[in-house]
C-alpha cells in the first residue's frame, strides 16, 4: 500500500499538469493576468521541466543506499532526468511536450532499475506507475 503522504503529495504535483491541460481546452478558466508560462502547455513545459530534475534528486537519494559499483551507476544514471530536460526540451511546446512524456516514460525504468535493487521504498513503483500515467494523459491532451 502506497502510503498517504507520498500519494497525497504526488497527486496534488499532478495539478499543475492537470491546469495547463484545462487551461488548454477551456482557455477562459485563466485570469487574464497570470503569465503565459503559468497557463496551458506552457505552465505544463516549465512546470514538467522541473519535476522531471526533481527525480534526478530522488534518484540520487536512491543511490545512496547503494555501494560500490551499484552506487556509481545508480549516481549516474540518477542524473539522466536532468540532463533530458536540459538537452531536449525546447523548441516549442508540442516538441517540449513530446519531450516531456518521453522523458517521464523514460523515468520508470530508472524506478524499476532502483526498486529491483532494493532501493526504493517497496510501494515506490505503484506510485509512480500511477503519476505517470496521470501526467502523460496530461501532457498529452494539449496535443489532441
Amino acid at each position: 500500500m502506497i502510503p498517504r503522504a507520498p500519494l497525497l503529495l504526488g497527486l496534488a504535483g499532478v495539478l499543475p499538469f492537470a491546469w495547463g491541460a484545462l487551461t488548454t481546452w477551456f482557455p477562459g478558466l485563466a485570469p487574464g493576468w497570470l503569465p503565459q508560462r503559468l497557463v496551458g502547455p506552457y505552465a505544463q513545459v516549465f512546470y514538467g521541466s522541473v519535476i522531471l530534475s526533481f527525480m534526478s534528486g530522488v534518484l540520487w537519494g536512491f543511490a545512496t543506499k547503494a555501494e560500490t559499483r551499484i552506487a556509481a551507476i545508480g549516481y549516474a544514471v540518477s542524473v539522466i532526468p536532468a540532463l533530458w530536460v536540459a538537452f531536449f526540451v525546447g523548441g516549442g511546446w508540442e516538441r517540449s511536450s513530446l519531450v516531456l512524456i518521453a522523458g517521464f516514460v523514460g523515468l520508470l525504468a530508472l524506478d524499476a532499475g532502483f526498486q529491483r535493487r532494493g532501493l526504493a521504498p517497496e510501494w515506490w513503483l505503484r506510485l509512480r506507475l500511477l503519476l505517470t500515467g496521470l501526467v502523460v494523459i496530461c501532457l498529452a491532451l494539449p496535443l489532441l
